[in-house]
């Protein structure tokens, strides 16, 4: 073998290694149910056998930061509700690692998907549903492969998978004509065989353990970034206020003095950092004096403020004020969030509930399905 050849040949292992290491395959109809024994939303560990009494097993694999996974929180919900009177078990698992998720992966989701934050959204939208989290090693979900969030799986009185694939063909509840999952439960309760076994699937891919490199990657990007700070006259106030930039916009005033202000900075970064790929944008507006730029810059820099940075350009704070809010005579933090019509959406004076605020964002953000910002709405 030529050295060209063996160059091609190392490739082609080296390659083959790789995709071995990432690919992670469907559990196969037929298969016995993997045993699983996890920790839930509810503060118990529940395991495989203690639905052994059911005629039906259904494991269904979510998440919160996906949008798709969204759309059938209140589906898994149902589905539980409308199969409990006949014993029909629904086990919904998450099994991202969150340490793989990018932060702008979040673009859609107020939080991220560790088991706090599946309390959050449990208690935020009221999922009365068996919730179990599998983020940390990911072995119950490397046994059963699933593809993306969602995607179901359904075993009969014996454990053995039936059915594997969609919970039913659109995220969109009013375009949804076939109902796959369902139907699958239903032949199994009947003693029939489903007539469907697989699909595939839609939504958001598993985050895997081994993504954790791209979201470190993320990081080290924005780290490297320069921060920067400018001064901002009276007039760059007025201006900012009627919010130019066609975007949805949060302006926080802050001060190095101000340790609610400081508390709350990496947040409002995250937020930045999380919505900055869709139609928002992030101002802050030191209320130091002039000749506090920096020290200012430091405390900046110390929490990487890659966004748009401001410092008051006059040492009279209240005619600054008056400049972007007549009616604001309090302290800092004073947070905003401005529409591109200048429309003020959110006002907080004092520390910002910071889920609040994502949320007041996400419902506002133009997406491509009314129901997105639906669901961030309460509708």
């Amino acid at each position: 073998m030529n050295s060209l050849a063996k160059i091609f040949a190392l490739i082609v292992i080296a390659a083959a290694a790789t995709f071995s290491q990432t690919t992670h395959p469907i559990l196969p109809i037929g298969s016995q149910a993997p045993n699983f024994e996890l920790p839930g939303i509810d503060g118990k560990t529940h395991k495989l056998a203690d639905y052994s009494s059911s005629p039906v097993l259904v494991v269904v694999f979510m998440c919160n930061h996906c949008p798709i996974a969204q759309m059938y929180e209140q589906r898994v919900g149902q589905l539980a509700a409308d199969y409990a009177a006949k014993g029909v078990a629904v086990v919904a698992i998450q099994g991202n690692d969150p340490k793989a998720l990018r932060i702008d992966e979040l673009d859609s989701s107020d939080i991220s998907d560790t088991l706090d934050e599946m309390k959050i959204r449990a208690e935020y939208k009221n999922l009365k549903y068996l919730y179990l989290y599998d983020g940390d090693t990911q072995a119950v979900t490397r046994a059963y492969g699933p593809q993306a969030t969602p995607h179901v799986f359904v075993f009969d009185a014996d454990r053995k998978l039936r059915y594997e694939g969609r919970f039913d063909n659109n995220f969109r509840i009013e375009q949804v004509k076939s109902t796959e999952a369902r139907d699958a439960i239903d032949a199994l309760l009947a003693h029939k065989d489903p007539a469907v076994t697989h699909t595939g699937v839609f939504g958001c891919s598993t985050k895997w353990a081994e993504k954790k490199a791209q979201s470190d990657d993320t990081m080290r990007k924005i780290e490297a970034q320069s921060v920067t700070v400018e001064l901002a006259t009276a007039d760059d106030l007025k201006k900012l206020r009627a919010n130019p930039t066609g975007k949805f916009l949060v302006v926080n005033f802050w001060a190095t003095w101000c340790g609610a202000c400081i508390h709350e900075m990496p947040d409002l970064q995250d937020t930045f950092r999380m919505y900055n790929v869709r139609e928002f944008d992030l101002v802050t507006v030191a209320a130091n004096q002039p000749d506090e730029k920096e020290g200012v810059l430091k405390m900046l820099q110390k929490f990487h403020a890659t966004s748009r940075n401001l410092l008051f350009a006059s040492d009279d704070t209240a005619a600054m004020q008056k400049a972007f809010d007549p009616e604001w005579e309090s302290a800092v933090p004073y947070t905003v969030l401005i529409a591109p019509d200048g429309k003020i959406l959110y006002k907080q004076v004092g520390s910002i509930d910071v889920l609040e605020l994502r949320r007041k964002i996400l419902a506002a953000l133009p997406s491509d399905y009314i129901g997105f910002n639906k669901y961030w709405s309460g509708q």
